[in-house]
């Protein structure tokens, strides 16, 4: 399979700015990136730079944006795994997609970043039909992950951060959990979603306990809805 088939083409741009964090999340993400930045300095110590994060927590919370982030921080290529085409259903040709992609982002020096990696990181229990071959996958994972280059950078996102195998989880240097936005933190999101609209599209009801992903996506929803309606007016003032 063609390496180009193995990732996504994504080329949004997110800044850190955009990422609504936790201050324990922020303060462990900002070192991250100093941490890169400042390499050199750190290895004459004899300091090892992080370079292997999981990302775990509930869907639409931001993992995926925060590895975005930390690309555009890092002024790095991001490199996103298309698990739809990685997977096969012989392992051992799943193996060697996750090698390729492993590979292209250690000679580029990029950020490759794993979503849903619970997929192909699941624990190896004798429940599995094909027990062997999941080893198999579990463990090209590791040693793809112990001799990852230290010049790039591994980020793992899952929803189930139960099932992954133990022995890839403590292979990751840095552990940030995302859980669901409060509702201060969700209307400071709201207010930055609907600022570049005018003002009295700005001030729709709000939904809470829901994720960042839901609420912009229903935020979004309400005000084209209103957007529509004006147009639909201008163009025939009859309608009421």
């Amino acid at each position: 399979m063609n390496i180009y088939d193995l990732i996504i083409n994504d080329k949004e741009v997110v800044t850190l700015a955009d990422v609504f964090l936790t201050n324990d999340n922020q303060n462990g993400i900002e070192q991250l990136i100093k941490e890169h930045k400042y390499v050199n300095e750190l290895h004459k110590y004899g300091l090892p730079v992080n370079n292997k994060i999981l990302l775990y927590g509930n869907s639409g919370c931001g993992k995926t944006t925060t590895a975005k982030a930390i690309a555009n921080a890092l002024d790095k290529k991001i490199i996103i795994l298309n698990l739809s085409n990685v997977v096969c259903s012989r392992i051992g040709e799943t193996s060697q997609n996750v090698k390729m992609v492993f590979d292209k982002a250690g000679k580029e020096k990029a950020i490759l970043f794993l979503d849903e990696f619970d997929q192909i990181g699941k624990e190896r229990d004798n429940e599995d039909g094909d027990v062997g071959e999941m080893r198999r996958l579990v463990n090209t994972i590791i040693q793809l992950i112990d001799y990852y280059p230290k010049e790039a950078l591994l980020i793992c996102a899952t929803n189930h951060p139960e099932i992954i195998d133990v022995a890839l989880t403590r292979r990751f240097q840095l552990r940030i959990g995302f859980e669901m936005p409060g509702s201060i933190v969700l209307d400071s999101y709201y207010d930055k979603l609907l600022a570049h609209f005018p003002e009295h599209m700005q001030n729709i009801e709000r939904k809470y306990d829901i994720s960042f992903a839901e609420a912009k996506d229903y935020a979004y929803t309400v005000v084209k809805s209103l957007l529509i309606d004006e147009l639909d007016k201008q163009v025939n003032p009859a309608i009421l």
